[in-house]
């Protein structure tokens, strides 16, 4: 008589999805997991999250000012348009190409947001469709290049980088500029939420969250599939409110250093980057054009095989790129209340490339989430503030933004060596 051992009964402990029928992990199994993948290499935005929580603590023990409301107020409107621009990168960087004239496309759009309103009296709104819109034909016209002509991003990129900055100055002439006056543009910056308004956004947020990661949680639970133990679940909406929370009560205190005058309120860039942040993650982990995203930025040949139209998608993410850039383009006019013809060049790219490395985004492609440009932008926004306190020199301000740049591409280098070894990720 042939006995049939108990892995071979369940029919599934030889198969790769055996992972799918385990539905009773314990939350002690789920971080001995997250160990594991680790120690793997599949860190993702970890070192920059312990990066960003050992800079507040250097900054905030050399000069008190730095954990003020009002500092962190000003920290949060200066890193709006570098997460903006990091997450319009990461849709890129996930296919292995890069922009470099995403930068100088957000000031031309700006450009012509600010010309429209100006020259032609057109209201905020139609004058900012008008901008993303110039963005995202920038977008196509890269995207075209690269996909159908076969051109390296790089050089694509490159050449659009010194085009366009040609094309801002024949806009605005060499040495001028163009102010942006309107209130609701320069509003986002400027201008800060009421309290009211401020606690209602962040208790929808966090009420939100909760709802949709319990619903993903009983959904998975009703059909059988392998899901994280509802510890992990409940620390996750935890940790969510307390940011959310946190953020929003600071925020609310007055910080303003007049007696006379009081200013409350959440910045109105943050709900801003916020609903882009939602946006962007939705497209990526919650669509079919999302995981053709990571599938061509995995693997090219084979998404192409699997009947991924891989030229469309290369065309849509310079697209997209390039609109993201129009919009941060347009909230750093907001934050300098005008537009000229070095808007976007200079540094702009070179701290929203690092952004998106910084946060965990594989330069090598098909590795990289949303979230990575915020945590990265933060970062970067967070190292030029603390120093700004400091009084140092511009140049530490350089090298201490390239070190962190070179240890994070580092990092992303070894642990996709280690991934490769050890088969995780």
């Amino acid at each position: 008589m042939t006995t049939v051992s108990s892995k071979s009964h369940t029919g599934l402990a030889e198969t790769d999805f055996a992972a799918d029928a385990r539905t009773d992990e314990t939350f002690l199994d789920a971080a001995r997991g997250y160990a594991r993948r680790v120690r793997g290499g599949d860190m993702g935005s970890l070192p920059a999250v312990l990066g960003l929580v050992v800079l507040f603590v250097v900054f905030g023990m050399a000069n008190e000012r730095f954990t003020s409301a009002l500092n962190l107020a000003n920290l949060i409107t200066q890193a709006g348009s570098i997460c903006v621009l990091a997450m319009g990168l990461i849709f890129v960087l996930l296919l292995g190409d890069i922009d470099l004239s995403a930068g100088v496309a957000g000031g031309v759009s700006a450009c012509a947001m600010a010309l429209t309103i100006v020259n032609d009296g057109w209201p905020w709104w139609a004058a900012v469709v008008a901008g993303v819109a110039a963005g995202a034909l920038i977008g196509a016209t890269i995207g075209v290049l690269r996909a159908k002509l076969g051109i390296p991003s790089f050089v694509v990129t490159l050449a659009f980088f010194l085009g366009l900055q040609g094309v801002t100055l024949k806009l605005i002439g060499e040495g001028g500029s163009v102010r942006v006056d309107d209130k609701v543009i320069r509003g986002i910056t400027i201008s800060n939420m009421s309290v009211v308004a401020g606690w209602v956004c962040a208790a929808l947020i966090v009420v939100g969250f909760a709802g949709l990661e319990l619903y993903r949680y009983r959904r998975k639970v009703a059909l059988g599939l392998h899901h994280a133990p509802f510890g992990v679940v409940a620390a996750r909406i935890a940790a969510v409110a307390v940011v959310i929370v946190g953020v929003t009560y600071l925020m609310n205190v007055n910080r303003s250093v007049n007696p006379r005058v009081e200013i409350r309120g959440v910045p109105y860039v943050l709900p801003l980057v916020a609903v882009l942040l939602i946006a962007c993650t939705f497209i990526l982990t919650r669509t079919a054009y999302g995981r053709h995203i990571y599938a061509v930025g995995g693997n090219a040949e084979a998404a192409r095989r699997a009947g991924i139209n891989v030229d469309r998608i290369r065309i849509s993410v310079f697209v997209v790129c390039s609109s993201l850039a129009a919009l941060s383009g347009i909230i750093a006019a907001s934050y300098g209340g005008k537009v000229s013809a070095s808007s976007g060049a200079g540094n702009t790219l070179l701290y929203a490339v690092g952004a998106a490395v910084i946060g965990g985004t594989s330069l090598f492609g098909g590795k990289g989430r949303a979230v990575d440009a915020v945590v990265g932008g933060v970062v970067v926004a967070t190292i030029a503030n603390g120093l700004g306190l400091l009084n140092q020199s511009s140049y530490i301000n350089f090298l201490v933004t390239g070190g962190v740049l070179l240890l994070a591409a580092s990092v992303d280098a070894i642990s996709r060596r280690r991934r490769s070894v050890t088969g995780v990720g």
